[in-house]
């Protein structure tokens, strides 16, 4: 019996190439949405959660359309957030990117997400499918801790809007990575949201 966590990062942003720190779905997220909707339609969920952000809320109102038996349940576990600052091992590279960032959020971000990770990489019996509808950085910092990697590569993780990684976890053994940002469901024009766009 598997505990399988299905992560999916929210659809596109309405504006959100102008800095808006939050929003509803453009409708090519709407439609990013409702595709992705299509593609868990089968899966026998026990229950999804969402973080309270406008598109990511909006994202999992969509899918609860499909699942009627599913009821959406924010947590502030799910928020957008930057999990650390720079650390001794950060690439140069990275540097840049938290001028914007305060301490204060850093220290909220690190705190957020070793209480989501303690919340849902927790093995339960049975088998169970758990779906969570969320950000970047927080999906980032999931695979990043099931795979173990030192702690700023969550930075080198990304997934496209409405993107789908499950990771899994059976009796006795570690939490494993079964499939990360698959965009099966989205056609080439809808794939947005990664750094460098993908053309096939």
């Amino acid at each position: 019996m598997t505990h399988y966590l299905y992560l999916v990062r929210h659809g596109e942003q309405q504006d959100a190439e102008h800095g808006l720190p939050d929003g509803p779905l453009s409708p090519r997220g709407r439609r990013q949405a409702s595709l992705l909707a299509d593609r868990l339609s089968g899966v026998p969920f026990d229950a999804m959660w969402n973080s309270p952000l406008q598109r990511a809320a909006q994202t999992a109102q969509t899918v609860a359309e499909r699942l009627p038996a599913l009821s959406p349940e924010p947590t502030a576990l799910l928020f957008d957030c930057v999990p650390t600052g720079v650390t001794g091992e950060t690439p140069a590279a990275f540097e840049p990117f938290f001028g914007a960032v305060t301490d204060e959020q850093v220290e909220a971000g690190r705190a957020q997400m070793a209480d989501a990770v303690s919340e849902f990489l927790v093995r339960k019996p049975g088998e169970v499918h758990e779906l969570l509808i969320t950000h970047n950085f927080v999906i980032a910092w999931f695979v990043r801790e099931v795979l173990q990697a030192p702690e700023w590569r969550w930075m080198t993780i990304n997934q496209a809007n409405c993107g789908l990684t499950v990771l899994a976890q059976k009796p006795g053994r570690p939490w494993t990575l079964l499939t990360h940002n698959d965009l099966a469901h989205l056609p080439v024009e809808l794939r947005t949201g990664l750094p460098e766009p993908l053309r096939f």
